[in-house]
This record gives C-alpha cells, sequence and structure tokens, in this order.
C-alpha cells in the first residue's frame, strides 16, 4: 500500500493522552536529576518520575519483537510512535497507550511529513528504533526479491527521510543471519560476514549502508544481531503479548503447538550431528531481555555513533534439549519425528554477547531454557483459548 497522507491514532486503552502529552506536567513535581541535551537518557527518582520524554519511532511495532520494544518505551515514561503496515502484525496487539501510524516503510514522504509535524508541534522525534522487515530465511531463498525491495530498499527510503528531517539516531534489529557459516563458536562481532540466504544478505546491506551514511553523514546508528528470539514478556497484568507468526515456522511455538494438541509430533531435522546429542544446537534470546538490550543501545547513542553487539543467551541448547524443557513445563509427552537433515543448517550456532554485557552492561534475565519456554507456554494458551 503506497499512502500519501498518514492516519495519525492513539491506543488509550490503559493510559489516557494527558500521560502522553510533552513537558507539561499534569500535576507532576519536577526533580530532574540527569538530562543530556537531547533527551537520550532521562533519570528518575524513586517516587517522582521527570516529565521530559523520549520520543521514539518504532519501526514494525505491531510485531512481535518491536511491540514489546514499544511497550517498554512506555512502561518507563518515554513516548513510542508505532508504524506499521499490520502486514505482519496485529492491531489487537498493539500496546496499550502508544501511538501509530499505518503506513509503508518504503513511503519516504510519509515519514518525513510525520517527522516534520512532529518538529512543528514542538516535539520532535529523539530517534528510531527499525524492526519492519520480512524474516523467513527459507521464503528468502524462494523470493529474494522481494526481501532486497522490503528489508533493503526500503530502509534506504527510512534513512532518507531520516536524513533529510528526522532524528540523527537508529537502532537497526539485524540478524546474526549476516554470519552465514560460523568458523568458530561463540560467535564474536569481528566474525566474516558471509550470509548463506538472501534474507542475511538483505540485512548486511543495510549495515553497509548505515556505515557509509554514519561516515559521510554523521548518521549516528547501533546494529544489533541475534538468532532466535522467544518467550513472552510478563508484567503487572501478567502475560499479553508474544509469538503470533503465520505462519510458524520458530522452533518453541511449534514444540507447544504439539503440547496444546494443533500438531501431531514435532519434527527433528537430523539427529547425527557433531553434537553431545546429535540435534542441532541454537541460541535462544528472551524477548524481554532482547527489548532491554535495544533501550541501552539507544541510550549509548548519546556517547557513540556506531555500536555493534550481538545479542544472545550465550550458551546455546539443542532441538533434544528445547523438547524436553517443553516437556518438562506443559507436563504434555510432545511426540517427536525424527526427519532427514535441511540442507545448509549449520550443527552449532551461538552467540557471543560478551562486548554487549562489558560495553553496555546488558544483563539477561531469562538464562534458563526453562523460563523462556514457561513464559512462551502461557502465551500459547491464552492464544487459543477460544
Amino acid at each position: 500500500m503506497h499512502i500519501t497522507a498518514y492516519a495519525y491514532r492513539q491506543n488509550k486503552a490503559a493510559h489516557p493522552a494527558s500521560s502522553l502529552r510533552g513537558p507539561h506536567t499534569g500535576g507532576f513535581k519536577i526533580r530532574l536529576a540527569v538530562l543530556y541535551c537531547n533527551r537520550l537518557k532521562i533519570n528518575e527518582t524513586v517516587q517522582e518520575r521527570t516529565v521530559l520524554f523520549v520520543k521514539i519511532l518504532v519501526t514494525g511495532g505491531a510485531g512481535y519483537i518491536g511491540g514489546t520494544v514499544a511497550a517498554l518505551l512506555t512502561k518507563k515514561g518515554h513516548k513510542a510512535v508505532i508504524y506499521d503496515n499490520f502486514s505482519h502484525g496485529r492491531r489487537d496487539l498493539l500496546p496499550a497507550g502508544v501511538d501509530f501510524v499505518e503506513g509503508e516503510v518504503s513511503d519516504r514522504a510519509a515519514i518525513e511529513n510525520l517527522f516534520i509535524a512532529a518538529k512543528n508541534a514542538g516535539q520532535p522525534f529523539d530517534g528510531v528504533l527499525h524492526f519492519a522487515a520480512l524474516i523467513e530465511a527459507g521464503e528468502s531463498m524462494v523470493h529474494p526479491e522481494l526481501f532486497f525491495r522490503n528489508n533493503t530498499a526500503s530502509t534506504l527510503s527510512l534513512l532518507e527521510a531520516m536524513l533529510a528531517h528526522g532524528p540523527s539516531r537508529l537502532v537497526f534489529s539485524s540478524t546474526a543471519a549476516v554470519y552465514g557459516e560460523p568458523e568458530s563458536v561463540p560467535i564474536k562481532e569481528d566474525a566474516h560476514l558471509l550470509p548463506t540466504n538472501a534474507y542475511g544478505e538483505s540485512k548486511l546491506l543495510v549495515e553497509h549502508m548505515l556505515g557509509w551514511l554514519n561516515r559521510i553523514h554523521g548518521l549516528r546508528y547501533a546494529a544489533l544481531r541475534y538468532f532466535n528470539v522467544a518467550g513472552a514478556p510478563e508484567g503487572p497484568d501478567g502475560i499479553t503479548r508474544g509469538e503470533a507468526h503465520q505462519p510458524e515456522s520458530h522452533l518453541i511455538p511449534l514444540v507447544l503447538d504439539v503440547a496444546l494438541g494443533r500438531r501431531k509430533s514435532i519434527k527433528i531435522f537430523g539427529e547425527d550431528y557433531p553434537t553431545p546429542d546429535g540435534t542441532c544446537i541454537r541460541d535462544y534470546i528472551h524477548v524481554s531481555d532482547l527489548a532491554d538490550a535495544h533501550l541501552l543501545a539507544l541510550s549509548a547513542l548519546e556517547k557513540h555513533d556506531r555500536l555493534i553487539y550481538n545479542l544472545g543467551n550465550g550458551t546455546g541448547f539443542s532441538v533434544r534439549e528445547v523438547i524436553e524443557s517443553a516437556r518438562r513445563v506443559t507436563g504434555h509427552p510432545i511426540p517427536a519425528e525424527v526427519c532427514p537433515r535441511r540442507a545448509g543448517d549449520p550443527a552449532v550456532l551461538v552467540a557471543s554477547s560478551e562486548k554487549a554485557i562489558r560495553e553496555l552492561g546488558w544483563k539477561p534475565r531469562y538464562t534458563q531454557l526453562d523460563d523462556i519456554v514457561r513464559t512462551a507456554w502461557i502465551w500459547h494458551q491464552k492464544r487459543y483459548a477460544s
């Protein structure tokens, strides 16, 4: 869908509009401890919150990861504006209290108009968190042109709009698929970048663009590379959102489908890999830990102009370990069916997150596989309760 004007709405389910307005206090007593000039780092006292908000555009914010990050921004007192075309996102999973704009990332004019309107209203955007993308690696090897158009070319339109009228800070949701077949594990940020599918290549091309725009135009950016995101965010109201891909291709929700009786068995593609139990080992990161890392990276762009980090559990779990975890968590037997290997599946893919932990102060909270699967199971049951 190509649009010439954007629809600007507010999701008011949890927060009145007054709580999202710029610098007006609405009765708050102001006590400001630390405030950087561009508002990218704001401290809070124990009982009194500062009233100058960070305003962030979240592309793809109606999706699983983007929506979790947008909700976290709002929880921390910032103002998130979601920009999404709902091709894969869901309106019913939009975080409460978050403004949203329906549009295409490829529509440079619409994004420029959004930036200009925000400036004219005295509430300019402070940064962009870019999640909007196609993510199915297998599909990218059937229709690579869709991935280069949607993930690469459309991102260029966003970057052009930022250079013309927008903020100068971007956190890019990249992928560990930029590494391809690793020469050693855990994979570090300086490993060779040799993607083996068009999805990984489409993201790597964006990283190349960001490098040049940083060098020539001073665009500040952080590229975050990660593997398998899983789990569901926990909050005061319990778990209200989680993975909802259509079609589903991720291991943990597929295993939980079996526990719910939606599938007869889970397929294991190969059990003769050089791993302890013969099945592939992958890195899993809880979506809430990933959201924390995005906000830390955004704040770090105050002092740094170019950041690249791997994000993951750092340990890795095999396919059989994931199945056994789901059996423990759900109490269901979860039958498994061993199938031949899939072409191009590496034996082990695990990222080193030491750099992010050291430089960002990132501290993953969900380091145990059962905790990740537990939160995913709660969401999965709620999702299909009807």
